[in-house]
């Protein structure tokens, strides 16, 4: 006797359902409306359809296509579309290659514009040479300047900027604090 049959009917037909249901839920359309706000550049349209795209709920995940929407958007200077697109380009996924040197890319175009958590990635990235050249003094800087960023990571970019300072000189120390506190205040002024 085959062992199929021995399952009671009502197995096999919920079987059946929810592979038909994966079937359809795998090519779940993006909201046409969305899309359309996104091709005329609205930024948040634009992160949500890349959104869509890198999470997959009920489609296929297809980072490169989520890489596309988020760079329009990142290219607006919007750092969350900035700081998305540099989590696929270090993660990657089937269908877009690890590029630590993109991500290095849009985690400095996130850190120029203040973003803490972009500034200590970018340390981060410094101080270990992926997708840029080791340069424990750009690495000291950056988390530097993530340190002085009120917030609950603050201590540990601290932390980590003290670590990077073991790897440098009293007075390459100096420089990174005076290059620390121009930033600052070169950007407090554009802010205003």
């Amino acid at each position: 006797m085959r062992p199929f049959l021995h399952k009671p009917l009502w197995m096999l037909w919920i079987a059946g359902t929810g592979f038909s249901a994966l079937a359809l839920a795998q090519t779940a359309p993006i909201d046409p409306a969305l899309i359309a706000k996104a091709n005329v550049g609205d930024v948040a349209a634009q992160i949500a359809v890349g959104d869509a795209y890198a999470q997959a709920p009920g489609r296929a995940q297809d980072c490169k296509l989520a890489a596309d929407w988020y760079a329009k958007a990142a290219h607006q200077d919007n750092i969350a579309a900035q700081l998305h697109l540099a989590t696929l380009y270090r993660d990657g996924c089937k269908t877009l290659p690890r590029d630590m040197a993109q991500a290095a890319v849009w985690y400095q175009k996130a850190a120029a514009q203040g973003n803490a958590d972009a500034q200590a990635t970018l340390g981060s990235l410094y101080s270990m040479g992926q997708g840029v050249a080791r340069d424990y003094n750009e690495a000291y800087f950056w988390l530097d300047l993530a340190a002085h960023t009120p917030g609950a990571k603050q201590p540990q970019y601290a932390a980590n900027r003290q670590l990077i300072g073991t790897h440098l000189t009293t007075d390459e120390v100096e420089a990174a604090k005076d290059r620390v506190e121009s930033w600052r205040a070169a950007h407090q002024r554009s802010q205003k």
